[in-house]
């Protein structure tokens, strides 16, 4: 349909009229191009919203506004009083970027969400099929003059984002215009609100380190760099949360809270909001006995811009940042001269590296969590077939399962429970309008995960409780993963691949990725999706350790912690290699070692039962468990899988 076409129909409709026709028969997603045009019930109307913010646009003389998905702390979770993006758009993706203007509105976004955006979003909005900020620019330039201005929210640009902007316009000499006060927000009149709990620190039996000595080992870091920073600046949310032991609910699935910690030699400022941190916290913080270097200045959140800049007014000061998490509102008062870069923060490394105490709760939050995935994995294998249970009840019964374990926290994101179809969406999660029945005829993939005191867990299991076809089996094929390139290999050599990550780091919290010895990351995840029929992924939580070779070296190796066997139906043990059938048969060992006294303690008779069932060795005579499991994850066999970020912590 003409933009000129669909402009009336908007029209008509902030005038009372009415123009999302439904039919039955016309499928799951938009068809602007009919007359009228079709749209599914998961549509957003966004025409009034759309008209509010070029009014605002307007006022400050923008000709475009870009709109990310991202919040000002860079985060892969976001809060729903900062999806900005989905509020203007209607779609609920977690990756894109949404661009207005004056008579257009344009959404790019990755292959993962093709599909979902083409069901929530209405006419007003047209798609891109890309994610490269080469591309936005690329239309900037085609739909905007070079007089005309750009305007953007600078706390919700990275660093590397506002660079890559400028290159790409520049040259067409097109500027972008910095407004702090987010012009989406200006529009948004029932935006919701900070959640009012109160913050909460970390019980000490799950505390590997205090807070104090956290900081002086940062302090101990800033002294030994060579460029002699005065100051690091945290910006990323888990950054705080980690080095005060702290924790909050600000961000759904997330134990974060809204924060930026000013570091010195010889202060501490933590920019929060005041009135959520209690008087056994301000005690806890030592936030009455300052200018010490063990007290806790607390400020307000919205304050941060003012106190960074009157802090570089000081002279001899530099401040460290880490790129990868800094908004560009708050690097852009950062002088050149005293500025410090690096990828990452020092905190964000040194919180990367788990020591011993969190190692063993870590495996201990994996060991409980496992019991609940087991659950529910027996609960399917037996109530399927009686064709009641549905996408959404399955997502039910492995939250409340969870819920019962010891030290539970709730989700660690929001469950993916799809079944056939929906199953080809990689970050699909069900809601009433989209919740398909459960059927013995299809694939099923759960990817969930939990938060507890003492460790995150995230978790990917593919099943079909009838008969998978051949196609099913030959994409499942047991791949020996390592690192992206390999887990992709599998799919490259029959000419398929896959629309995401391969894996991510995880810990008290979902986190970065690099890799380190005694490191936590979601290894590995690869997945393959045959649009509008099933999708495959596996994803575990390993431990980097060290590799025990014949001839030593400093190798590294992937240890296995999350304990919940694969369905055997999609194990072609004729496409595996005689090593990858050793580590999944040690693998299965340590299932039934570490699972089987669980169970047994908590009284699971069942449970047990489906799991002795479900981890019989694949080899006659397995290989004696004093081989370690942790030998050659490049040897481990996954059905499949994908990826976002995790904090351990």
């Amino acid at each position: 349909m003409p933009f000129s076409d669909w402009l009336l129909v908007g029209t008509l409709l902030a005038l009372g009229g009415s123009w999302n026709v439904i039919r039955a028969d016309g499928g799951s997603e938009r068809n602007c191009s009919a007359i009228p045009p079709y749209l599914p019930s998961t549509v957003v109307n966004t025409t009034l919203r759309l008209q509010a913010l070029r009014e605002a646009m307007s006022s400050v003389n923008v000709s475009a506004y870009i709109i990310p998905g991202t919040d000002a702390h860079l985060s892969e979770y976001i809060a729903p009083r900062d999806a900005r993006m989905a509020f203007m758009t209607g779609f609920t993706g977690s990756a894109g970027t949404a661009v207005v203007t004056l008579n257009k509105a344009v959404l790019w976004t990755d292959s993962r969400y093709w599909v979902q955006a083409e069901r929530q979003m209405d006419c007003n909005w047209e798609l891109e099929k890309d994610v490269s900020i080469s591309s936005i620019a690329d239309w900037l330039i085609r739909e905007v003059s070079d007089t005309d201005n750009i305007g953007f929210d600078p706390f919700l640009f990275s660093i590397q984002t506002y660079e890559s902007y400028s290159y790409n316009l520049v040259p067409a000499k097109l500027m972008l215009k910095s407004i702090p006060d987010n012009l989406v927000d200006r529009v948004w009149t029932d935006r919701p609100l900070i959640p009012p709990d109160n913050l909460i620190r970390l019980p000490d039996r799950v505390v590997g380190r205090t807070w104090q000595k956290k900081v002086e080992h940062i302090r101990i870091q800033m002294t030994d760099n060579p460029y002699k920073p005065t100051a690091v600046l945290l910006s990323a949310l888990d950054e705080t949360a980690w080095l005060f032991n702290l924790r909050g609910n600000d961000i759904p699935y997330n134990p974060f809270f809204y924060s930026y910690t000013l570091l010195t030699l010889n202060e501490i400022w933590l920019f929060v909001h005041k009135d959520r941190v209690t008087e056994d916290l301000k005690l806890y913080l030592n936030s009455t006995c300052f200018p010490l270097a063990h007290c806790v200045q607390l400020l307000e959140y919205e304050q941060v811009r003012v106190m960074l800049k009157d802090y570089m007014t000081t002279s001899g000061v530099k401040v460290w940042i880490g790129t990868e998490y800094t908004n560009y509102a708050l690097y852009e008062l950062i002088t050149p001269e005293k500025l410090l870069t690096s990828a990452y923060s020092p905190v964000l490394t040194t919180k990367a590296v788990k020591d011993e105490t969190e190692q063993r709760i870590l495996r201990d939050a994996h060991v409980r969590d496992a019991v609940a995935v087991i659950q529910l994995l027996m609960w399917l294998e037996k109530v399927v077939p009686e064709g009641k249970e549905t996408e959404m009840t399955a997502a039910y019964y492995v939250n409340e399962c969870r819920s019962k374990q010891k030290d539970s926290r709730g989700p660690s994101f929001e469950t993916i429970s799809a079944s056939g179809p929906n199953a080809a969406l990689a970050h699909y999660s069900p809601s009433n309008a989209t919740s398909r029945k459960l059927t013995v005829d299809e694939m099923y993939l759960v990817d969930s995960g939990g938060q507890y005191l003492d460790g995150t867990t995230d978790i990917t299991r593919t099943v079909h409780w009838g008969i998978p076809t051949d196609m099913q089996k030959v994409q499942v094929a047991l791949w020996g993963v390592n690192m992206e390139m390999l887990g992709r290999r599998a799919l490259w050599e029959v000419g398929l691949n896959y629309g995401h990550g391969t894996g991510h780091g995880v810990g008290n919290y979902f986190e970065w990725r690099p890799l380190f010895h005694e490191q936590v990351v979601s290894l590995p995840e690869p997945g393959y999706y045959k649009e509008n029929d099933f999708g495959i992924r596996i994803e575990d939580v390993v431990v980097i350790v060290p590799a025990h070779t014949k001839y030593g070296h400093n190798y590294l190796t992937f240890e296995t912690v999350s304990l919940v066997p694969y369905d055997r139906k999609l194990i072609d043990t004729s496409l595996m290699s005689p090593q990858q059938l050793q580590w999944l048969d040690n693998y299965y060992l340590t299932i039934r070692e570490l699972m089987g006294a669980e169970l047994d303690r908590q009284g699971l008779t069942e449970e047990k039962t489906w799991m002795l069932k479900h981890t019989v060795p694949f080899q006659r005579a397995s290989v004696p468990h004093s081989t370690s499991p942790a030998i050659s994850q490049s040897f481990s066999p996954f059905i499949s899988s994908h990826s976002h970020r995790i904090f351990y912590g």
